[in-house]
């Protein structure tokens, strides 16, 4: 069973139509108990850092998603989930963000014509051999709808993508999982990608 966080935020519903079709048994839901015994757990998530990060902390979902890190459990975070995991984000300056990784999430630079959000297709820089990315090549094209970004370097970025500067846009590090793409959007690569994570 896949246990996709519920707290209030966007985009629950994509993810769990996308994994049905995958034929992969989902539930909704905030239940410590059903997310602590399911075999992955995904935190999708559209909407606002500082909002999202209360909603996780209101619902006592905070120490639940470290509970299931810590326990080795496979764990993906999408879009804003995929911010989530990091330390802090320009969009919401004080809050701390789930620290599960180091990292800053910050506001993609204006300028060259680009616009802010990023919303639409583009290309994936394939790095380091991620496991999400198998069977996946070079330069497959995926669906982005976002204003910030990771900066990173380490070696547990996977994949980056052109957008004015490169962005780091999926990390892997033990059972740690992000996109900030949205695989549930992304057509036939994203669904393989999907289940890579499934097969984990």
């Amino acid at each position: 069973m896949i246990a996709i966080i519920d707290y209030d935020a966007g985009n629950l519903k994509s993810v769990a139509k996308a994994l049905e079709f995958l034929s992969a048994p989902c539930i909704v839901t905030r239940d410590r108990d059903e997310i602590l015994n399911a075999d992955k757990v995904i935190l999708p998530g559209v909407g606002n850092f500082g909002d999202c990060m209360e909603k996780l902390e209101n619902y006592g979902l905070v120490s639940i998603i470290k509970e299931v890190v810590a326990k080795g459990t496979p764990f993906l975070g999408i879009c804003l989930g995929f911010q989530l995991l990091f330390e802090s984000s320009d969009e919401a300056p004080g809050v701390k963000g789930l620290s599960l990784l180091p990292g800053k999430i910050l506001r993609i630079p204006e300028g060259n014509g680009l616009k802010i959000p990023q919303i639409g297709w583009n290309s994936l820089e394939l790095c380091n051999d991620g496991a999400l990315f198998k069977g996946i090549k070079d330069e497959s094209y995926v669906y982005f709808v976002h204003s910030y970004y990771l900066e990173s370097d380490a070696d547990f970025v996977k994949a980056k993508t052109p957008y004015g500067i490169n962005l780091s846009v999926s990390v892997e590090k033990d059972n740690i999982f992000g996109t900030q793409f949205h695989p549930e959007k992304s057509g036939n690569v994203g669904l393989s990608i999907l289940k890579n994570f499934l097969e984990l």
